[in-house]
């Protein structure tokens, strides 16, 4: 009998390109009706990770179940229950957007009929129908990335794959994709997200899973991930600007890291491991005359935890030697 609170179950993936390994044995779980955040820098095997799930690439070791079916055994059942969405829409610009529905219906085997219906149920869903005569390269970013997330529904998927789904959109566009992902999620979808905006992480998973040079190096929820990291961030925001190298030398006498100057708002950051060194400061900056126009103690962001968990900051880009050994 399968097991049906789990979605996904991924044990030891390993995967190589040539020289380069992908994947070291990298083991994950999305429960059902859950958004799993999978998170990593450049060349991490996020991608990687997703196509095996998706069936496009075979694992050198390790297995996949997706719905209780092995990725590998029983690709073609596995390939009926999952959408895919990649960082880029891949609609056919010169089809309009219910001309592009209804071919991928079409493909999957509905009727006619059946087709055009599903295309115009999900055009209303994703607000398009006044788009949808129009052809897709006449559309917005964000309306074709809106468009690519009906396509890849147009199945009725129960697990749902987001390789960067909001990458290049603009905050707008971005919240209304995140609405979505939500609306899906609350209809029992299980989204498999991986992005490299760790607030999109934050806004949208229940659980996260973070790897690095093709391992596994934490996962939890993104509370759980923020306790581990065992810091909190103390933020002071001088009212005189001319106070700002006053500030970030009186943190940084009071901490091992150095601390963090925002050019534009002029806010001094800095870990701190608890909050009892509060009243001192205060009192420092008091003998100081120097006036505050904010003061606060927060807990360490998901950014933050990222860089102390890999050594490095998020940055957009590219994976590495996903399609026939070549470098994306």
């Amino acid at each position: 009998m399968r097991d049906e609170s789990n979605a996904i179950e991924a044990r030891e993936l390993a995967k190589r390109f040539g020289k380069t390994t992908a994947l070291a044995g990298v083991s994950l779980t999305a429960r059902t009706g859950t958004v799993l955040g999978l998170l990593g820098p450049n060349g991490a095997g996020k991608t990687t990770v997703v196509r095996i799930l998706a069936t496009l690439l075979r694992p050198d070791g390790g297995e996949a179940r997706v719905c209780g079916y092995d990725v590998t055994g029983d690709a073609h059942q596995v390939r009926q229950l999952i959408g895919l969405t990649g960082q880029y829409a891949s609609v056919d610009e010169g089809l309009s957007g219910t001309n592009n529905l209804i071919m991928i219906g079409r493909l999957l085997g509905a009727s006619r009929a059946g087709a055009r219906a599903r295309a115009a149920e999900l055009l209303g869903r994703f607000e398009l129908t006044d788009a949808a005569g129009r052809i897709v390269k006449t559309y917005s970013g964000g309306m074709r990335r809106r468009l690519d997330l009906a396509a890849s529904l147009v199945g009725r998927p129960r697990v749902l794959c987001l390789d960067e789904p909001t990458t290049g959109l603009d905050p707008h566009s971005r919240n209304e994709v995140w609405a979505m992902i939500r609306g899906l999620v609350a209809d029992g979808t299980t989204v498999l997200l991986t992005t490299q905006y760790l607030e999109e992480a934050d806004q949208l998973a229940h659980d996260i899973v973070v790897i690095d040079r093709g391992k596994v190096i934490a996962t939890g929820t993104p509370d759980e991930l923020k306790a581990k990291a065992g810091r909190q961030v103390l933020e002071v925001c001088p009212a005189d600007r001319a106070d700002v190298g006053a500030v970030a030398a009186l943190l940084g006498a009071r901490s091992d890291d150095a601390p963090a100057i925002s050019a534009e708002s002029g806010r001094v950051s800095i870990q701190v491991a608890d909050g009892t060194l509060l009243p001192e400061i205060v009192r420092e900056l008091d003998v100081r005359n120097i006036e505050v126009a904010e003061f606060a103690l927060r807990k360490a962001s998901l950014d933050e935890v990222f860089l102390s968990l890999t050594g490095r900051a998020t940055e957009t880009g590219t994976e590495v030697a996903e399609l026939n050994g070549s470098t994306r």
